[in-house]
């Protein structure tokens, strides 16, 4: 974007306003004002109402528009793709030139009023003023002028960008994640000489799963231990019955939290359709609790005292419950929109007492929160000991998933006067009005983590890449 202090092409003599002491004539171009009708010849006497009718109107007549000053402006989003001169500030009654009163060209909330699109003819704006209202879209922003690939010529002009709209808040997942399974109980004793303890169970969380410990086996002359839960973190199983009892499965650990997302940062990006703030990034998924640990497994009997068969294995061991699921990630939040006067993609633009003013950027959105973990299951009895003999014992509980990682801020909204990509910028000529940058959205800072959004830029000028 290239910004210098002249001026454009030069009209047909006796066509520019400003130098007329009495109104231009018909011959000129194309007349439009908010009190006429679109389906006019497009004179002073009958003219036009908008002036995206005038500019259909001009390509045949000539490229030259006439647009009043009236006290309501006009109030839709003008796009140009081709070669067109708008002068405003003319007197709606009498069509003569007033230094004192600009054209007024605004549109509705979340739309640029003018867009200039082409890339070889020049188009040319004087005495406007062009106000972008306040975006009221999540994240939208406000944007007066925006001239893409072009080059535009903005005299005596008065440019005004609305405030931005903070973004969204990310995404927080409700409720827990899915909860463990209770374990299987063991087996009484006297089955067998050996009897297998409860088979482990499963949460199919995905990578990894959770897994619980089997239930120890119950012997002729002394149990087995149980086995531990998965993912490994803690010897959870029970020892299985020798000289001691048996002893039970101990509780999974639970899931450590998921890490949280990074907070956004940089400036942005600038295109044709505007500017595109960063979002914040998604937190991780919470990881599994462990399994709970097996049971030991009992010994048994080798008198008919307590089995009646005269010899039996002893009861075995309940399997643990499985952990609780990791809960899902919280989202990053979004960015804020921008207030921007002017945006240039790779422009050439030449500004004469032009105006630039900027309102307040949107502050960036909060990172939604994690899922809660799920709930362990329970871990299961052993089984019945059957007479004198002992029961098998009890697998562990599973432990409970982990939280999810917070979502990282989106970037606040930027506050800038000319934001370009292409060719540094000349600010001669231009008066500028700051505005405030909005603030990054919050985000996870434990643990070292930036999880915060950068905040949004003030500038009077400022290059994109």
């Amino acid at each position: 974007m290239t910004s210098t202090g002249g001026t454009g092409g030069a009209p047909p003599e006796g066509c520019d306003p400003s130098k007329a002491t009495k109104p231009v004539a018909d011959s000129c171009g194309v007349f439009v004002s908010a009190s006429g009708d679109d389906g006019n010849a497009g004179t002073k006497e009958k003219p036009v109402k908008t002036i995206t009718k005038a500019i259909t109107k001009a390509l045949g007549k000539g490229t030259t528009i006439y647009a009043c000053a009236a006290v309501t402006p006009f109030n839709e989003a003008v796009t140009i793709g081709n070669a067109v001169t708008l002068y405003g500030a003319l007197d709606c009654a009498s069509w003569v030139y007033d230094a004192s009163k600009k054209t007024q060209l605004t549109a509705k909330a979340d739309a640029v009023p003018l867009s200039v699109t082409m890339a070889a003819a020049i188009v040319e704006v004087s005495d406007f003023a062009i106000t972008a209202a306040d975006a009221t879209m999540d994240g939208g922003s406000s944007i007066a002028v925006l001239a893409a690939h072009a080059a535009v010529s903005l005299t005596r002009c008065d440019v005004t960008a609305g405030n931005g709209k903070a973004g969204p808040p990310g995404a927080a997942v409700p409720g827990a994640a899915q909860a463990g399974v209770v374990g299987n109980a063991g087996k009484d004793a006297c089955a067998a000489s050996s009897i297998l303890g409860g088979d482990a169970v499963f949460s199919m969380c995905g990578d990894p799963d959770s897994i619980s410990g089997n239930g120890g086996p119950g012997g002729l002359a002394a149990g087995g231990p149980g086995g531990p839960g998965l993912p490994a973190s803690a010897a959870n199983g029970g020892a299985g019955e020798g000289a001691m009892a048996c002893s039970s499965g101990t509780t999974g650990d639970p899931g450590g939290s998921g890490n949280p997302g990074p907070g956004a940062t940089g400036l942005g990006a600038l295109s044709a359709s505007g500017y595109t703030g960063a979002s914040g990034g998604d937190g991780a998924a919470g990881p599994p609790g462990q399994g709970g640990g097996g049971g030991g497994g009992a010994k048994g009997e080798l008198s008919p005292i307590a089995c009646s068969a005269g010899m039996g294995g002893g009861a075995s061991g309940g399997s643990g419950g499985s952990g609780g699921c990791g809960g899902k990630s919280g989202k990053g939040g979004g960015a804020g929109g921008a207030s921007i006067a002017l945006v240039s993609i790779d422009a050439t633009l030449t500004l004469a007492s032009v105006t630039l003013k900027v309102g307040n950027g949107g502050d960036g959105g909060d990172g939604g929160a994690g899922q809660d973990g799920g709930a362990g299951g329970g871990g299961a009895a052993g089984g019945n000991g059957k007479g004198s003999l002992k029961a098998g014992c009890k697998g562990g509980d599973g432990g409970k998933g982990g939280v999810g990682g917070k979502g990282g801020g989106g970037t606040g909204g930027h506050a800038i006067g000319i934001a370009y990509t292409g060719k540094g910028a000349s600010t001669s000529g231009v008066m500028f009005t700051k505005g405030t940058p909005g603030s990054g959205g919050k985000g996870d800072n434990s643990n070292g983590n930036m999880g915060d959004g950068g905040k949004g830029v003030a500038a009077d000028a400022q290059a994109f890449p």
